[in-house]
């Protein structure tokens, strides 16, 4: 898809019916799926917000933006994910975290960002962290500049996440689970599973 025809898809997008956690769980986890939203509530869990931020490449196709963490001692160490992360006392809501967020990650200017919408909570119960997408889109591919929270950006193509055969599973043993099949995307030779997976898959829904 060119990223004219995503531009003209942007008032329906605003407007049609989320899939919400129906979509999301075509790629949850099992172990997400036992958690409904009163034990999500009892767990009173942090905010965070990310951004799904679509643009044209070189050849004007239409993409988005993945990351790869940086390495560190901790739970989302190297992972897949969006731009974004917790919400500060300096922002005034979710949708000010996750332009702050990109911003300070990866170098885009909050003031370059058209916010589409917002999209399903996602919860993340490793980190218990509940997170808000939210979908945008910048005119221009930007000038990314890294931060040492991120390792690399990953360039995907629009149509590679509408192709039903970059969807997947991995056998996978991370710090909290042990030897367990992971519906995920294969996007770029990337494995993107867990929260973003979820994200991706609300997105699809929405964009079909």
């Amino acid at each position: 898809m060119n990223f004219f025809d995503l531009k003209n898809k942007i008032a329906a997008l605003q407007t049609n019916t989320l899939g919400g956690l129906e979509a999301q769980f075509r790629l949850a986890p099992k172990m997400r799926l036992q958690y409904d939203a009163a034990s999500i509530q009892a767990n009173n869990p942090r905010k965070a917000a990310v951004l799904a931020l679509f643009y044209p490449n070189t050849e004007g196709k239409a993409c988005f933006l993945l990351t790869q963490r940086a390495r560190y001692n901790g739970t989302h160490s190297a992972q897949i994910s969006f731009p974004g992360g917790k919400i500060d006392k300096s922002d005034k809501n979710l949708k000010k975290a996750a332009l702050r967020e990109t911003f300070e990650e990866v170098g885009v200017l909050e003031s370059s960002i058209n916010i589409i919408r917002e999209l399903t909570d996602v919860y993340i119960p490793p980190s218990n962290f509940l997170v808000t997408p939210f979908i945008g889109f910048v005119d221009k591919r930007p000038v990314f500049d890294l931060n040492y929270e991120v390792d690399k950006v990953i360039e995907v193509l629009l149509s590679d996440l509408l192709n039903d055969s970059n969807i997947t599973s991995i056998n996978m043993s991370t710090s909290y689970m042990d030897n367990v099949n992971i519906p995920c995307f294969k996007l770029n030779d990337y494995i993107v599973w867990g929260a973003t997976a979820m994200i991706l898959s609300e997105i699809k829904e929405l964009l079909k």
